[in-house]
C-alpha cells in the first residue's frame, strides 16, 4: 500500500478507525468467552492482545495477497473487512450457512478464517481483485509450509508465467504471502524448515511472530533457546553479500513502530522479493490461551499486571491523548459503543441462529402433533416443545426413538419415515459435503465413455518404464504452461530414477527444479502453488519418506475442500515410488497408514509406467489432490511405449482384470500385480485358474464393483499386498465384503496375503522371509481349492 500524504485530520480519522476495529474486536474475544461458558458454544479460542499489530499488518496488505495464519488473527481480518462481527458470531455458534459463516460452513472452530477462492460452481475466482486468505487448520505450524508455496508463486509467475500480462492469480508477481504464528509454535521443527526455504527461495513472504511469551502454559524459556526467537534466527538476516531473511523486532504495543515496520517491510518483499520475518514482542493474552482454562493458574501476580499494564488497547489510548489524537471522552466513547455493538451483533446472530432450528424443531413437531395417539410420541414431543436450544442431533435421535417404539408396537406412520430420510438427507450435506472436488472437473465426473486410450505403433518399441514417464513428462510440460514439477534430485538429474532427465534443461529452473531435503514443506510448496492456481507435482523421493510430510498432507490438503464447502482448492499432485526395495527405509509400504489419513485425497497406485503416465495425464484435467505411488523396481522394465504421450488417460477407481480366471479371484494393486502373475502361471500346472484384478487406485475404489462380478464367477478370494496385515488388504476386503456385499458369493472364507509386522530385512533373503512372495501366493491359492476339493488337491506339504 503506498504510503499517500494525508492531512492530519485525515490521519487523526484513521487512527480514530484503527481504535474502533481493536475496541470491536477486544469486545468480541470478551464476549465470545462468555457466549462458551454459558454453554452456547462448544469452544472459544480469540485474538484479544494481538490486535494493534495486526492493524498494522492489514494496512500493508493487498487485493491479490495472501495470508496463511493462524487462530489469532481476528483483528487482521476485520480490517481488511473480511470478518463482519455477525460471521465472527455465526462461527462461533457453527452456523452452517455460507452466506452468515462463509470460511467453514461451521465445520471449523472459530477463529479459523478463509476467503471463497472458488465460485459456487468451483471455478476459479479473480483471486487478484479480493483479499485472500488460505483456510486456517490448528495443528502448531502447520499454517508455514503452504506460505511457502504462496509466496513461490508470485516469483513463478512474475519470472516465467505473466511477463506484465494480468491473470486470475497474480499481477506481476507483486502479491505477497503473508504469515502468522505465535512464538511458542516456532518451536516446531516445520517453522524452522520453512524459514529456511524462504531464505533459499528468495520469495514475498512476510512472517509475523505474535509473541506473548507463552504456549498455553509454557513460558518462553521452556520453549525457545535465549527465549527470544529473533536472537536465534539472527544467521538467516541477509548481508549485503549474501542473500537471506530481512528480520524485524517491535513492540505489540507500540501503534507508530508497528505501522513504521510493516510499511518499510511489505515495501522491501513486494518490489523486491526478499523474505521478512517481523517478531512482534511484548504482545499480551488478557483472558489465557482458550476458554479451556484460565491463565491465573499459571501467571504470577507480577505476570498478570505487567499485563494489563502492556495491554495494546490501553497503551493506544494513552499514545493518542499524549499527542492530542483524541481526548479520553472521545476514546471512552468509541469502547462503549464497540460494546453496544458487540453485543446487539451477538443477540442478532444467536437468535437468527436459534430461529432456523426452531424452525427445524417446529416442523417435526407439526408431523408429532398429526399422530399423537402413541405415548412415545407425545412424551418426545413435549419433550421437544420445552427445549429451549435444539440441535440437529437431538432432531433426530428423538425422531429415531420415535420409530424404533412405533416399529416395536407393529405402528406404521410413513410421513415419519419420509421427514427422517429427507432430513438426514439434508443434515448429511450440510456437514459431509465437498470431501472431494464436487465440480465439473472432478474425479467423479470423469466421461469413461470418452477416456483416450493408449495409441501403440503396429511395431512394439519397448523401452525402459521410465523413458515412458520421461517422455510423457515432456509431453505435459509443452502442453500445461502452469505446470512445475519439482523435488529432491528432481532437477539437475531428472529424479534418482531418471523419469525427469533432460526436462529442466530443455524447460528451465523455474519449472523443472530441485529442492532441499524437506519433505513437509515440498508438500506445502506444493499446496501454496497449487491454491494460487498452479499445476505443481511434487516429488517425495520414496514412499517411506512420505511420513515426514503425511501431518500436512493429513491435516491441510486431504482437508482443504472439506473445511471450506468447497471455497478452495489445491490440486497438488505427489509423485513418489515405493514397494519391493530391499531393506528397512526404502521398502516400506505404509497404505494402511496412507488409505486412512489421506481420505480428500486420490491415492493412485499404478503396476506400470504407462498406468502412471496416464494417470498424469488425467489428473491435470481434473481439480482434486492425488497421490501417485510408481513401482519402485519398474524402471527398468521394458515396456511398450504409446504413441500418444501426453494425451492418453488411465480411469480413476476402475480396476482391470490383467489375467482371466475361474477358480479364485485375486485382488492386488503395484508391484504385487507381476507376484500374482507369476504365481498364476505356475498354478495352472495343477489346473488352477487365478482372475487378477489390478485396482489402480485405492481412493477411488472400484467405482462400478467390478470385483464382486469377478467373485460371482469364482467365488472365492485373495486380498493381495505388501502392507502389514490389517493394512492395505483389509481396507479392501471392507470395500469389497462389505460395500459391494461379495461376501453372499463366497464358498470359501477370504483371505489376505500380506507382510510381516516388522520392515523387511536387507538383500533378497530379507525381501523373502519379510515380505509377500510368489512362494505364499501359490500355497495360499492352492490351500484355497485343497478346502473345497481335497481329493483333486492333496496337501502339499
Amino acid at each position: 500500500m503506498k504510503q499517500n500524504k494525508i492531512t492530519l485530520k485525515q490521519f487523526q480519522l484513521e487512527v480514530l478507525k484503527d481504535f474502533q476495529t481493536i475496541c470491536e474486536s477486544r469486545e468480541a474475544s470478551l464476549v465470545g468467552r462468555k457466549e462458551v461458558l454459558t454453554g452456547k458454544a462448544k469452544f472459544g479460542i480469540f485474538g484479544d492482545g494481538k490486535e494493534l499489530a495486526q492493524i498494522a499488518m492489514a494496512k500493508t496488505f493487498q487485493h491479490g495477497d495472501f495470508r496463511s495464519g493462524y487462530y489469532r488473527d481476528q483483528t487482521f481480518m476485520m480490517a481488511i473487512g473480511e470478518l463482519s462481527l455477525d460471521s465472527f458470531f455465526y462461527q462461533l455458534y457453527s452456523e452452517t450457512d455460507l452466506t452468515k459463516e462463509p470460511a467453514s460452513g461451521g465445520r471449523q472452530m472459530n477463529n479459523h478464517f478463509s476467503t471463497r477462492s472458488l465460485n459456487s460452481q468451483g471455478e476459479w475466482n479473480d483471486l487478484t481483485q479480493q483479499y485472500n486468505s488460505a483456510s486456517d487448520i490448528s495443528p502448531t505450524a502447520s499454517q508455514m509450509p503452504r506460505l511457502l508455496g504462496l509466496g513461490h508463486a508470485s516469483k513463478i509467475y512474475r519470472n516465467y508465467l505473466l511477463q506484465n500480462n494480468k491473470s486470475k492469480f497474480s499481477i506481476n508477481g507483486d502479491e505477497i504471502a503473508y504469515g502468522t504464528i505465535g512464538n511458542a509454535s516456532t518451536s516446531e521443527g516445520i517453522f524452522f524448515e520453512t524459514v529456511n526455504a524462504a531464505g533459499v527461495l528468495q520469495i514475498p513472504v512476510i512472517i509475523s511472530i505474535w509473541d506473548d511469551g507463552w504456549g498455553i502454559s509454557v513460558p518462553s524459556k521452556y520453549q525457545t533457546t535465549k527465549e527470544d526467537i529473533s536472537q536465534i534466527l539472527k544467521g538467516f538476516q541477509r548481508t549485503q553479500k549474501k542473500d537471506g531473511i530481512q528480520i524485524y523486532t517491535v513492540n505489540g504495543w507500540d501503534y507508530k513502530e508497528l505501522c513504521k515496520t510493516y510499511f518499510e517491510a511489505s515495501k522491501l518483499c513486494r518490489q523486491h522479493h526478499i523474505p521478512v520475518i517481523i517478531h512482534v514482542k511484548e504482545m499480551t493474552q488478557p483472558q489465557g490461551h482458550s476458554t479451556s482454562g484460565s491463565h491465573e493458574r499459571y501467571k504470577t501476580t507480577d505476570e498478570l499486571n505487567w499485563e494489563k499494564e502492556f495491554d495494546c488497547v490501553k497503551k493506544m489510548k494513552e499514545w493518542m491523548i499524549d499527542e492530542n489524537i483524541a481526548t479520553n471522552e472521545t476514546l471512552k466513547k468509541i469502547e462503549q459503543d464497540a460494546k453496544e455493538k458487540v453485543k446487539e451483533a451477538q443477540k442478532r446472530t444467536w437468535n437468527n441462529y436459534l430461529k432456523t432450528l426452531n424452525e427445524e424443531k417446529e416442523e417435526l413437531l407439526s408431523l408429532l402433533n398429526k399422530n399423537n395417539s402413541n405415548n412415545t410420541i407425545n412424551s418426545i414431543a413435549n419433550e421437544l416443545k420445552t427445549t429451549n436450544n435444539p440441535n440437529r442431533k437431538l432432531l433426530i435421535s428423538s425422531t429415531k426413538e420415535i420409530i424404533r417404539n412405533i416399529k416395536y408396537n407393529n405402528i406404521q406412520i410413513p410421513e415419519i419415515y419420509q421427514w427422517l430420510l429427507k432430513t438426514k438427507e439434508k443434515y448429511q450435506k450440510l456437514y459431509s459435503s465437498h470431501l472431494y472436488s464436487e465440480s465439473a472437473h472432478s474425479v467423479k465426473n470423469q466421461d469413461l465413455t470418452n477416456i483416450k486410450k493408449a495409441i501403440y505403433s503396429n511395431e512394439p518399441k519397448m523401452v525402459d518404464g521410465r523413458i515412458i514417464l520421461r517422455d510423457n513428462f515432456d509431453a505435459l510440460l509443452q502442453k500445461h504452461p502452469e505446470l512445475i514439477i519439482f523435488g529432491e534430485d528432481s532437477g539437475k538429474i531428472g529424479d534418482v530414477n531418471q523419469g525427469l532427465e533432460g526436462l529442466q534443461a530443455k524447460y528451465g529452473e523455474v519449472r523443472v527444479f530441485d529442492t532441499g531435503i524437506r519433505e513437509a514443506t515440498i508438500i506445502g510448496q506444493g499446496i501454496g502453488l497449487a491454491m494460487r492456481g498452479l499445476r505443481p507435482i511434487a516429488e517425495i523421493q520414496y514412499l517411506d519418506y512420505l511420513l515426514y510430510a503425511i501431518q500436512i498432507l493429513s491435516d491441510d490438503l486431504a482437508t482443504l475442500q472439506y473445511r471450506t464447502v468447497g471455497g478452495q482448492k489445491a490440486p497438488l499432485i505427489i509423485r513418489t515410488r515405493g514397494h519391493r526395495l530391499e531393506g528397512i527405509w526404502h521398502s516400506g509400504s505404509p497404505m494402511g497408514g496412507i488409505i486412512n489419513l489421506l481420505r480428500g485425497i486420490n491415492i493412485l497406485v499404478p503396476r506400470n509406467m504407462i498406468k502412471a503416465a496416464g494417470f498424469y495425464n488425467h489428473l491435470l484435467k481434473k481439480d482434486e489432490p492425488a497421490l501417485v505411488i510408481e513401482c519402485l523396481n519398474g524402471y527398468r522394465l521394458k515396456e511398450n511405449k504409446p504413441e500418444n504421450l501426453g494425451e492418453y488417460e488411465t480411469e480413476i477407481g476402475v480396476v482391470e482384470i490383467i489375467n482371466h480366471g475361474t477358480d479364485i479371484t485375486i485382488v492386488t494393486y503395484g508391484s504385487c500385480c507381476r507376484i500374482a502373475l507369476a504365481a498364476s502361471k505356475r498354478l495352472e500346472k495343477f489346473n488352477i485358474y487365478i482372475e487378477i484384478i489390478d485396482v489402480q487406485s485405492l481412493i477411488p475404489f472400484d467405482i462400478d464393483h467390478s470385483i464382486l462380478k469377478s467373485i460371482k464367477k469364482t467365488n472365492r478370494v485373495i486380498f493381495l499386498d505388501e502392507d502389514v496385515s490389517g493394512g492395505g488388504t483389509a481396507y479392501m476386503m471392507q470395500k469389497v465384503l462389505e460395500e459391494q456385499d461379495a461376501y453372499n458369493y463366497l464358498d470359501s472364507k477370504p483371505v489376505t496375503i500380506s507382510s510381516n509386522e516388522h520392515r523387511p530385512a536387507y538383500g533378497d533373503d530379507g525381501d523373502y522371509f519379510s515380505k509377500s512372495n510368489i512362494d505364499q501366493v501359490i500355497d495360499k491359492c492352492y490351500d484355497l481349492m485343497s478346502e473345497s476339493k481335497p481329493n483333486k488337491y492333496p496337501t502339499l506339504y
